[in-house]
């Protein structure tokens, strides 16, 4: 069965090469109704793989560029006194859009960052004592730069938390390094990008992404992994009950995407890693080994017990 997101997955990858996976993540962690974290290395992508979902999928976008002296204020928005009707008036800040590119999000203070967290878990704000409702649909979609880097404020917990996934592009490979050498200017391409789907669209995508089925051996797989990571020696802490939700969400969005309306264990192989790896902790304090632990929770829980 041919996934009615395969025209917006070729036309993602025609910008973004060599990067199907983290493509079908992204575009699955947004059906989901997630929002996206993009990690990496500066230059590697990261922005444009943004505002190119954003315009794929026909939604208004704003891009934010966060700096250590951003307030929150600069995020949410404003009161300002207008002298004219001698009253305050209300300035939407960049916030109050569908898809909020919120680029390197880990250059800001924890004070600014946590302004986002409303935001998200809600969908709404609250600014003078007065609750906003944002936009529907309400994704944001954060870049940030590896935690090593000078002059970045690592994001907390209870902000990493609110990320369906976690994503990270790495290096191209060989061939398509080579296309981006001689083939067109990725910008061009992406100014001219079509939209091929709208926000009531995508609204009925999610409505059938809920109606997914999941077996009982599938449902019983699910948490047999999060049992393990509660239990092995490995992680300093298991996946909360949010967490194995975002895990059978993003399981759903993917067999969606695959073009399918039932979910099987390769599905939740697909989305375990981007979903799990913000939200655990090694035994052993040491980030760079948390791809290896979620590839051998894998290796450990039979996908029939």
């Amino acid at each position: 069965m041919t996934s009615a997101l395969q025209p917006a997955l070729n036309s993602l990858n025609s910008v973004i090469l060599g990067k199907n996976n983290q493509i079908k993540l992204a575009l699955a962690c947004l059906l989901a109704k997630g929002h996206l974290l993009i990690e990496d290395l500066p230059g590697m992508g990261k922005t444009t793989l943004a505002e190119a979902l954003a315009r794929t999928l026909g939604l208004h976008y704003q891009r934010l560029q966060f700096t250590s002296d951003m307030l929150p204020a600069d995020i949410i928005g404003v009161s300002i006194f207008n002298p004219a009707e001698q009253q305050f008036s209300f300035r939407e800040g960049p916030v109050f859009t569908q898809v909020l590119l919120a680029d390197e999000i880990n250059r800001t203070s924890p004070k600014t960052q946590s302004a986002l967290l409303e935001a998200m878990e809600e969908g709404q704000i609250t600014s003078d004592g007065v609750t906003r409702v944002l936009p529907k649909p309400f994704f944001v979609i954060a870049t940030q730069n590896p935690s090593h880097q000078m002059g970045t404020f690592p994001l907390p917990e209870s902000q990493l938390d609110r990320f369906l996934m976690r994503i990270q592009l790495g290096y191209p490979d060989p061939r398509a390094e080579r296309e981006l050498l001689t083939g067109k200017d990725r910008r061009q391409m992406l100014s001219v990008l079509p939209a091929l789907t709208d926000a009531e669209r995508l609204s009925t995508y999610q409505q059938q992404i809920n109606e997914i089925h999941l077996s009982d051996a599938v449902l019983d797989y699910l948490q047999r992994l999060v049992t393990h990571t509660r239990q092995s020696r490995d992680f300093a802490h298991g996946l909360s009950p949010r967490g194995l939700l975002a895990l059978k969400r993003a399981t759903q969005a993917w067999a969606f995407i695959e073009g399918r309306s039932y979910a099987i264990p390769e599905d939740v192989q697909a989305v375990l890693p981007a979903v799990a790896e913000h939200r655990l902790r090694g035994s052993i304090e040491d980030q760079s080994r948390m791809h290896s632990l979620t590839s051998q929770l894998l290796n450990a829980v039979d996908v029939i017990e």
